[in-house]
């Protein structure tokens, strides 16, 4: 039985928004692996803050009918770089337990075995989802300033949430919500908030879709041309240290109304995927944006996040308002690629859904990126699905287009010329120097 101490998968319980013939071995082999992770190993692999991505690696591979090998593979290649945990203070955890005062230490990166082990303890107490309301739903500064730090880090600690509540492993959601605890709430505050105020409520009916909005932001220069490639941080150096106002208000224009929640889901993933595999460059070989990823990985979760037990309406309607904001913000970091539909569409298909996850589970090189990637993609289209027959700009991926974005990122991956797997910041030039160009028949 899966608690917040013990992760325990089952294939007839515990398969997801989407799988494709998990396995009861593989279940088996997972389960062990993430036990062993979560004793065994710190959040960050090293000292930039950089993220140890097992669980979202294993349970993708799960997921899409991987092998133990696979499993085994995978957890093998990643756990040889991570670093270990780090002490428990039971102290401070009793200290949290008794107040409920958890925020003054936040951000703190040495307090997270003290909030994995107080989260732990509350879960096994109150239940997932009485925590989940008192600490990252409630409408209350402290739990306000930890849904802000649950967007943080690359939105790493929501993408370990979906998981966990995906797969129905309170353990999981205890890390998630421990993770997302030492992580900066500086988006939240800056960006997210402010666009929410601009917007003037959660929850009003949205006019303009997120295709819609990207083409005027790519129409205004200041915006569009507001990140450089020499910022450390195109986010807060260049999009909101030069273009702020701008930023805001084409982002406070997404909103959804309650019944607006389907579509507006199908929008988003159709727009993340779509602009992750068109931002290419014509004279180079395809890659994916590393940065452009993390809009699609996380994408998969909010077909959980909006039906959350324990959510309120506003908090559903927040959690994809935001979403979308944060898709707008990051494909303007990236430079404000052009998107070449052409290259979707040319792109030959030569492996089918199950060829493609064993590609990607069994790929020797991945840390879960690939393989998030591709179930993501393939949730995408049975969501979208019913949205084709329409006539829609809006949502540019449709039928066989799929399957050849899937196609593109294995083929990308899989003995590459040149070493790395991704290009990061794909709207600039120098990003692609070192990618190798395109073959032409």
């Amino acid at each position: 039985m899966a608690t917040a101490h013990q992760v325990h998968i089952s294939p007839n319980s515990d398969v997801g928004v989407f799988s494709s013939s998990p396995r009861d071995d593989t279940a088996r082999v997972a389960s062990e692996a993430l036990q062993e992770d979560m004793l065994k190993h710190h959040v960050f692999f090293n000292q930039q803050g950089f993220h140890n991505h097992i669980p979202h690696s294993l349970l993708s591979i799960y997921a899409v009918g991987g092998s133990p090998d696979d499993i085994e593979a995978a957890y093998k290649r990643n756990a040889s770089y991570q670093r270990p945990v780090l002490p428990t203070d039971n102290g401070v955890v009793e200290k949290m337990r008794q107040t409920g005062n958890i925020r003054e230490h936040f951000g703190k990166e040495k307090h997270y075995p003290n909030f994995l082990s107080f989260f732990q303890k509350e879960i096994d107490e109150k239940g997932v989802e009485t925590v989940l309301h008192t600490y990252l739903f409630a409408e209350n500064e402290q739990a306000q300033n930890l849904f802000c730090r649950l967007w943080g880090g690359l939105v790493h600690p929501l993408i370990h949430l979906g998981f966990g509540l995906e797969f129905n492993q309170p353990a999981i959601v205890a890390e998630a919500l421990a993770q997302a605890s030492v992580h900066e709430d500086k988006l939240g505050y800056e960006f997210f908030l402010l666009a929410e105020k601009q917007a003037g409520e959660v929850g009003k009916a949205g006019s303009k879709t997120l295709m819609q909005l990207l083409d005027e932001i790519r129409t205004n220069k200041t915006l569009s041309t507001s990140a450089k490639y020499s910022d450390k941080n195109k986010i807060f150096d260049g999009v909101l240290g030069r273009a702020s106002q701008e930023m805001l208000r084409y982002a406070s224009q997404y909103t959804v109304s309650p019944d607006q929640v389907d579509e507006k889901l199908a929008d988003m993933m159709n727009t993340v995927v779509y602009y992750t595999a068109a931002a290419q460059r014509p004279n180079k070989a395809i890659k994916l944006d590393f940065f452009f990823l993390h809009c699609v990985n996380s994408a998969i979760f909010f077909s959980r996040l909006i039906r959350v037990p324990g959510a309120s309406q506003q908090t559903r309607l927040r959690l994809l308002e935001w979403k979308g904001r944060l898709d707008l913000l990051m494909y303007v970091s990236r430079g404000c690629p052009e998107l070449r539909k052409e290259d979707i569409l040319n792109h030959p298909v030569t492996k089918d859904w199950p060829a493609v996850f064993a590609s990607a589970a069994s790929h020797p090189e991945d840390d879960g990126h690939l393989v998030k990637f591709v179930r993501a993609v393939a949730h995408a289209e049975q969501v979208c699905k019913p949205y084709e027959g329409q006539d829609r700009e809006s949502m540019p991926v449709k039928g066989k287009m799929w399957l050849q974005i899937a196609n593109m990122a294995v083929d990308s991956t899989v003995g590459a010329e040149d070493s790395a797997m991704w290009v990061r910041s794909t709207g600039f030039e120098e990003a692609w120097e070192n990618v190798a160009g395109r073959s032409r028949l």
